[in-house]
C-alpha cells in the first residue's frame, strides 16, 4: 500500500554531515545506512509522497540561520531531486495525482520560522522555492510564536498572525505540531489549511509534544489533519520502546474522537533516536500497515495511509 509521510528531517542530517569536516563523511541520499529515509528505503516501504522539513538548531546564531535553511534547500535541490530522476518536486498539491507509478513526490516544508526572521521577504522567497507548509516554531520561541517547550507559554505575536494569513493567501499549510497551547488556539482561530505533521494523543501518552483531546477533536472539527508520529517517547510515556501495536492504539483513540477520516503518517525518521520496533526506518512501513488491516477495513487503512491526504488537500 502507498504512503504520503509528512515529516522527516533527511535535509538536516545530510547537512551536518557535510559541515562535520572532522569525519569528512558525506551522507548519501540514495543508499546511506545513515538515513532511516534514505531513497531505497523509501521505495521499499512503498512511500509515494515524502515530506521533507527544513530544520536549524536553536543554537545556531540567528544571523546565520537563513544561511543553514538555503543549504537545506540546495541539498533538497541538488542531492534528492537533481541526483534522482524519479523524484518529482511537488510545487502545488494537484502535482500529487499526477505522479507516475514509478516516481516519488517530494515535498519542501519548514519547522520553525526561525529560517526568515522577520523578513517576510524571505518567506515569499520560501513560497516560491516550493515549501509547501510551514511551523511557525520548533520548541522554543521566536518572533511568530512560542513553541511547546518555552515556560512563558505565550501565543502568537502580530507578526506570527500575519506569517498565517500569507499562509493562507499561498495556500501553503501552517503546522501546529510544535506549538504552544495557547499559539495552537490562536492558530485555530485564523488558519485555513491547519495540519499537525507530526503528534500523537496526550491522552494515551501524556508527553508535552502530543495533542489534547480538546485540541484534536477542534482540529477535526476544521476538517484538518493530524498525522501520527514514531519516535516512542511520543507512543509511551517516559519509554525509549513502543511497539506497532503500541502505535495503533494511537491511531484507535484518534478514531474515537471522530477522525477515522482526518489521519495520516508523519514519522520524524532521522529526527528520532530511539525507534517502534520492526518500524525502524522508512523500508519497514509495510509493517505498519499489515498490522493496521488487522484493526481497521482496508479502506480506512488505505485512508490513514494516503488517501485521507489526497482527499483533503489534493482533490479540494
Amino acid at each position: 500500500m502507498k504512503i504520503i509521510d509528512t515529516h522527516c528531517d533527511v535535509l538536516f542530517k545530510i547537512q551536518q554531515s557535510r559541515r562535520n569536516v572532522l569525519t569528512k563523511e558525506v551522507i548519501q541520499f540514495k543508499d546511506s545506512s545513515k538515513l532511516d529515509s534514505n531513497l531505497t528505503r523509501i521505495k521499499k516501504g512503498n512511500i509515494n509522497v515524502q515530506f521533507f522539513a527544513i530544520f536549524i538548531l536553536t543554537e545556531v546564531p540567528v544571523e546565520e540561520k537563513w544561511q543553514h535553511a538555503l543549504e537545506q534547500i540546495d541539498i533538497f535541490y541538488t542531492e534528492i531531486l537533481g541526483n534522482h530522476p524519479e523524484i518529482k518536486h511537488i510545487r502545488k498539491w494537484e502535482d500529487i495525482g499526477n505522479l507516475k507509478e514509478d516516481e516519488i513526490g517530494a515535498v519542501l516544508t519548514l519547522e520553525g520560522a526561525d529560517a526568515f526572521g522577520n523578513d517576510l521577504r524571505k518567506l515569499r522567497l520560501l513560497y516560491q522555492l516550493g515549501v509547501l507548509s510551514i511551523g511557525l516554531t520548533w520548541n522554543h520561541a521566536n518572533l511568530c510564536a512560542d513553541g511547546i517547550g518555552e515556560s512563558r507559554g505565550a501565543g502568537l505575536t502580530d507578526f506570527g498572525k500575519e506569517v498565517v494569513h500569507l499562509n493562507n493567501e499561498y495556500g501553503v499549510l501552517t503546522d501546529v505540531s510544535h506549538l504552544s497551547v495557547k499559539a495552537f488556539w490562536d492558530v485555530l482561530d485564523i488558519a485555513k489549511y491547519p495540519i499537525a505533521s507530526h503528534s500523537n494523543a496526550y491522552t494515551l501518552c501524556n508527553h508535552p509534544r502530543n495533542l489534547r483531546d480538546e485540541q484534536i477533536k477542534a482540529l477535526f472539527e476544521k476538517d484538518a489533519m493530524v498525522h501520527v508520529v514514531f519516535w516512542p517517547p511520543f507512543i509511551n510515556h517516559n519509554r525509549t520502546a513502543a511497539t506497532i501495536n503500541d502505535l495503533v492504539k494511537h491511531i484507535d483513540y484518534l478514531c474515537s474522537l471522530g477522525g477515522v477520516s482526518n489521519i495520516g503518517f508523519g514519522s520524524d525518521f532521522d529526527g528520532i533516536s530511539s525507534f517502534v520496533t520492526n518500524l525502524e526506518d522508512a523500508s519497514k512501513y509495510q509493517n505498519l500497515i499489515n498490522e493496521l488491516l488487522k484493526h481497521f477495513t482496508e479502506e480506512e487503512v488505505k485512508g490513514f495511509a494516503y488517501q485521507n491526504f489526497i482527499d483533503h488537500y489534493v482533490l479540494t
